[in-house]
């Protein structure tokens, strides 16, 4: 991967199912293809594809009309852009489903929350699904890759290892092709003594997953392997899961390629 990789998000309306859908399939799907063409044109690497309006949320079994609809708004970003890498995140820990979904598509990675351990979230315990994912990227004969989180947002480990012991347990036994670093919360960034611990204890690719903004992006363009931008200072008016705001992402993807 290029240093740093620089990934946007597509934070998706409540997509049908929801409790708070409003808008068809077929307009969820242009919004998304909307966003793609603004990000495209700012220049990032990649994209996730994240139903981030379909709270609250499903610990795991995802319902199969979330599945569906993600599925063919994600292969409409695969079909009419020409992203570097394509991932998909199923909110909260749809693994399984989010790895389906980009094997079919032909996208290129999946974020999975909960690889491995056990997290107390506002969804309840949350447990990690590395056997079954494993299982069903070999049985699928498949090259979509794992991106999991370490030490989760929005979220406290039960088996509480220091973070670089819980990293080394992520790349060694946990099945990971890159290893996700964030915050407390989705505002918050990692501390930059624990990217440099995880970066020093995995021979894996660290990714920064939360809280990057205009004023601190400089830090982690130095430090980190790949960032995932998404926050308030890339939407417009500073919405939360809002439309993408081109200009923002344009002057750090422009910033970044400089260090």
């Amino acid at each position: 991967m290029k240093k740093p990789l620089i990934i946007g998000m597509i934070h998706l309306p409540p997509l049908p199912g929801s409790p708070n859908n409003k808008m068809s399939l077929d307009e969820i799907v242009n919004y998304a293809v909307a966003e793609a063409q603004k990000l495209q044109e700012a220049g990032v690497d990649g994209v996730i594809v994240e139903n981030l309006g379909d709270y609250p949320f499903f610990k795991d079994n995802i319902p199969p009309i979330t599945t569906a609809s993600m599925s063919i708004i994600v292969r409409e970003v695969r079909k009419n852009f020409y992203f570097d890498m394509v991932g998909v995140n199923v909110l909260r820990n749809g693994c399984i489903d989010a790895f389906s979904i980009a094997h079919v598509t032909g996208s290129q990675f999946i974020r999975c929350n909960v690889l491995i351990g056990a997290y107390v979230t506002d969804q309840g315990i949350i447990e990690g699904r590395a056997a079954e994912l494993l299982r069903l990227k070999r049985f699928l004969n498949s090259k979509v890759m794992i991106f999991a989180d370490i030490h989760v947002k929005h979220a406290y480990p039960l088996y509480n290892l220091p973070i670089e012991l819980a990293a080394q347990d992520l790349a060694e036994r946990g099945g990971a092709d890159a290893v996700i670093v964030s915050g407390t919360r989705s505002s918050i960034p990692p501390s930059i003594e624990n990217v440099k611990k995880v970066k020093e204890a995995v021979n894996l690719p660290v990714i920064m997953g939360s809280g990057i903004s205009l004023e601190n992006f400089r830090d982690f363009c130095k430090l980190a392997d790949g960032l995932i931008i998404g926050e308030k200072d890339f939407k417009e008016g500073g919405v939360i899961g809002g439309p993408s705001k081109k200009e923002a992402y344009e002057y750090l993807v422009k910033e970044c390629r400089q260090k």
